[in-house]
C-alpha cells in the first residue's frame, strides 16, 4: 500500500535518521532526488527557485547546484535573504545561479517556498508568487509539498501553490493523497507526486493514511479464507441480501445486484415489491427472491417510502450491513453490528447537519467526525473517496476517472461491498477493497472516455481477477 504520514512523525523520523548520517547527508539525498525528477528540463532552459526559509529551501538550493551542472540555468527569488539556507545559497551561488528580485518569463518553476512545517496559506510577497504563477502559467513543481496547504488536514487555503507535479521525500504527505489538496499537487484530480527515498522507512511509525494499489491483490486471499480452501461453495462463500430498488427508482436494484454478482458472495437474496423482484429475477435468475438467512445485507440504493422500515428489519437480522442513500436518513444513534455507511458528500452533510460544501472543503475531517460519532465504518465518495473507522488507519482511493460520476455507480458500488462483507471481509477492507476495484473497472470499462454504471459492473469480475492474480497494470495507469 502506498501510506502517508504525519508532520509530528515526519519529523521524529527525520531527527531518528540524521542522527546516524554524516551532517547535511540527508539534504543531500533530498536534493539529488530532486534533480532527478527534474531531468526532462534541457539543458539552455531556465528553472526559476522560488526560495523560502529552512531546510525546504535548501533542498532546492542544493538541487539547483545538480540542474547547473547539467547546463539548466537556475534564477533564484528570495522569500527573505536573511532565513534562506546559507549553505546551500552559497552552493548555488558558486555554481552559477543568479539571484533575481522578481520572476519574469521563466517556463519552469520549483515551488521551494514553504514545506511541511508552514502554516496554512500565503501572504505577502509568496502570495504574490502564486498570482504569478496563475498568470504567466509556468511548469511549476513543488518541493515536498505544495506550498500553503494544510499538510495534515488536507484542505486547501484561500491562497496556495497549485503545482503541475509534486516531488515528495520520505513518505507521502497527506495533503498529496486525500483531497481538496491532493489536486494542488499536480494536474488532474488523480495524479501522484513522485517520491524520493531518503532512508525514512525504519524510522517512521504506523500510517495516517493508506491507499490499496493493484499489486495488494494479495489482500483478497488474505481475508477471504475459502479462496485458500480446495473446496467451496455457495454458502461457504456468503450469501448477501439486497433490499433495494423501487417503482420510482427500479434500476438501482438491478445495478446493486450487478455489483453484488460481481463481487465474492455465493449467492444474492433480494427484498423488494413483488413486481421488481420478479424483474430481478428475470435478469439475473441467479438471484433468490424472498427473505432467507444471509451474512450481510445492502439497504438504500434507491428504496422508497419504505427505507426505514427495511434498515430496521435487516437490523434485527443481527448481520453487517452496508447502509446507502435513502436508508441513510433513518441510521440508529449507535450499530449493534457492524455496518458500512456510503454517503456522498451531500448526504455526509445532512447526517451531520451541515452544508456540502463544509464536507467538501474538509472531507477527511467530516469523514473522521462521522465515523466516531456513529461508531462504524464510513466511506464518504468523491473523487477521492475516504474510508474511515474508529481504531483503523483511513483509507484513500486512487482510482477511478472523473466519468465514474455518473448515475447508478454507487448501487453497484454498495452491491460490491456488500458481497465482501458476506464473504468474510470486516467493512474497512469491504470499503476500501470495493472502492478500488469499482474505480479500476470504470478504467478498464472505458479508459479515458464515458462509461454507465452498466458497464462498470460488467468489468468487474475481470477485474478482480486480475488484481488477485497481480496482473493489473502499474498503479499509475489506474488513476486518470
Amino acid at each position: 500500500m502506498l501510506t502517508a504520514h504525519t508532520v509530528d512523525d515526519i519529523r521524529t523520523a527525520e531527527q531518528a535518521l540524521a542522527a546516524g548520517l554524516p551532517d547535511g547527508e540527508l539534504m543531500r539525498r533530498a536534493a539529488r532526488g530532486l534533480a532527478d525528477a527534474l531531468d526532462d528540463i534541457p539543458a539552455g532552459e531556465v528553472l526559476l527557485a522560488l526560495i523560502g526559509p529552512g531546510n525546504n529551501g535548501g533542498d532546492a538550493l542544493y538541487a539547483a547546484v545538480h540542474l547547473l551542472d547539467r547546463g539548466v540555468r537556475v534564477d533564484l527569488c528570495l522569500l527573505d535573504p536573511s532565513t534562506v539556507h546559507a549553505d546551500g545559497l552559497a552552493a548555488a551561488l558558486a555554481a552559477g545561479a543568479q539571484v533575481v528580485e522578481r520572476p519574469g518569463q521563466q517556463r519552469h518553476c520549483l515551488d521551494a517556498v514553504f514545506g511541511i512545517g508552514a502554516r496554512p496559506g500565503l501572504t505577502g510577497r509568496a502570495a504574490e508568487w502564486v498570482e504569478w504563477i496563475a498568470a504567466t502559467g509556468p511548469r511549476t513543481v513543488a518541493v515536498d509539498v505544495p506550498s500553503g496547504v494544510d499538510v495534515d488536514g488536507a484542505t486547501l487555503p484561500s491562497t496556495h501553490v497549485t503545482a503541475d507535479a509534486t516531488v515528495t521525500f520520505g513518505t507521502y504527505k497527506t495533503a498529496l493523497l486525500v483531497g481538496p489538496a491532493a489536486g494542488a499537487a499536480g494536474r488532474g484530480a488523480a495524479a501522484i507526486p513522485d517520491l524520493v527515498d531518503i532512508g525514512l522507512a525504519p524510522h517512521l511509525p504506523a500510517p495516517h493514511i493508506e491507499a490499496i494499489e493493484p499489486s495488494d491483490g494479495h489482500l483478497l486471499a488474505e481475508i477471504f479464507d475459502w479462496l485458500r480452501a480446495p473446496t467451496s461453495h455457495k454458502y461457504s462463500r456468503g450469501v448477501l441480501g439486497i433490499a433495494a430498488g423501487s417503482t420510482q427508482y427500479a434500476g438501482a436494484a438491478h445495478l446493486c445486484v450487478a455489483g453484488a454478482q460481481a463481487g465474492m458472495a455465493g449467492m444474492v437474496r433480494f427484498v423488494g415489491e413483488a413486481e421488481l423482484a420478479r424483474r430481478v429475477v428475470d435478469r439475473a435468475p441467479e438471484v433468490v427472491a424472498g427473505r432467507g438467512r444471509v451474512q450481510a445485507w445492502v439497504v438504500g440504493p434507491g428504496s422508497g417510502d419504505d427505507a426505514a422500515a427495511q434498515l430496521a428489519a435487516a437490523l434485527d437480522d443481527g448481520v453487517p450491513l452496508v447502509v446507502d442513500a435513502s436508508a441513510l436518513q433513518h441510521v440508529p444513534d449507535s450499530f449493534d453490528v457492524p455496518a458500512l455507511l456510503t454517503p456522498h458528500a451531500g448526504e455526509l452533510a445532512q447526517m451531520l447537519g451541515v452544508q456540502r460544501e463544509t464536507v467538501e472543503a474538509d472531507p477527511l475531517g467530516h469523514v473522521t467526525e462521522a465515523a466516531r460519532r456513529w461508531g462504524v465504518t464510513v466511506l464518504l465518495k468523491g473523487a477521492r473517496t475516504l474510508i474511515a473507522t474508529p481504531g483503523r488507519v483511513t483509507r484513500v482511493n486512487l482510482t477511478g476517472s472523473p466519468w465514474l460520476g455518473t448515475a447508478g455507480s454507487g448501487d453497484v458500488l454498495a452491491g460490491l461491498a456488500g458481497s465482501l462483507i458476506a464473504s468474510g471481509a470486516d467493512p474497512h477492507d469491504a470499503g476500501s477493497l470495493a472502492a478500488f476495484l469499482h474505480g479500476a473497472a470504470s478504467i478498464r470499462a472505458n479508459r479515458g472516455g464515458p462509461v454507465t454504471a452498466s458497464a462498470v459492473a460488467a468489468a468487474l469480475p475481470a477485474t478482480v481477477a486480475a488484481f488477485h492474480d497481480g496482473h493489473l497494470d502499474d498503479v499509475r495507469d489506474w488513476r486518470s
